[in-house]
């Protein structure tokens, strides 16, 4: 071999350790979440909602369309499921979808086993963190009916912070927590999620099992991708 072609080699190695060590989640104090179709399984709901949502002022869609908007704010994924509607059609869509949700939330539970995979990581002494497309009042109010605020250092909103794909939220996160991007992984089940991560060079997790389809979330190149809350478990556990 060549002087040139080891040196090559010598630097293609380092750089391959390199990016081993900076995502090796054993290494990781700070655990971000996306919330629907990550921790809770509340796909189905939502799709519900926004048919019914929809139909109440004439318009109509697919689940699979619903299923593409999930992760982005409420407002923006009605904007691109309705592009027809006025404003106004589109505020009277928002409520409506909120009409039905909120009192159709208690069909909502977190995925098995994800209660118990937030215990363990915690008595790990891991920090763990949510980032979604909720907003704040719709996010306390499925806190306060899982029980589980006390889980969490913080939670960041799209009303707060923008819409996904936008990293605000989890560059606001990290300024709380004082944790550095290296610190960090992120955990979503939609492209717009590996995107968000993606953006900040940040460690990611793409899961299988809510919106996006495996193959949609591989062409975004997450650092991991799961098929079950089982198997998420497992890999966070190291």
């Amino acid at each position: 071999m060549s002087e040139q072609s080891a040196a090559a080699s010598t630097l293609a190695s380092t750089r391959t350790c390199q990016l081993v060590s900076d995502h090796h989640l054993s290494n990781k104090t700070l655990i971000i979440f996306d919330w629907d179709g990550t921790l809770m399984d509340s796909i189905g709901l939502i799709v519900e909602s926004m048919h019914v949502a929809g139909e109440a002022h004439g318009f109509q869609t697919t689940d699979k369309a619903v299923k593409d908007i999930i992760g982005l704010s409420l407002m923006n994924g009605i904007e691109i499921l309705y592009p027809q509607a006025s404003g106004k059609q589109k505020l009277a869509i928002q409520q409506s979808y909120a009409d039905y949700y909120i009192p159709n939330s208690h069909r909502t539970p977190f995925f098995p086993p994800i209660e118990v995979m937030l215990q363990t990581l915690q008595s790990q002494g891991k920090s763990l963190a949510v980032a979604t497309g909720k907003k704040r009042k719709g996010l306390d109010r499925v806190l306060d009916a899982s029980e589980s605020h006390h889980y969490f250092v913080m939670t960041r909103c799209a009303d707060e912070a923008g819409s996904k794909p936008d990293p605000q939220m989890l560059l606001d996160i990290l300024d709380y927590t004082q944790q550095q991007i290296s610190d960090a992984v992120f955990i979503g089940d939609s492209i717009y999620d590996i995107q968000m991560a993606t953006q900040l060079g940040m460690t990611s997790i793409a899961v299988n099992y809510g919106t996006a389809s495996s193959d949609e979330l591989a062409d975004e190149q997450p650092t991991y991708q799961v098929d079950t809350p089982q198997a998420l478990a497992d890999l966070l556990y190291g």
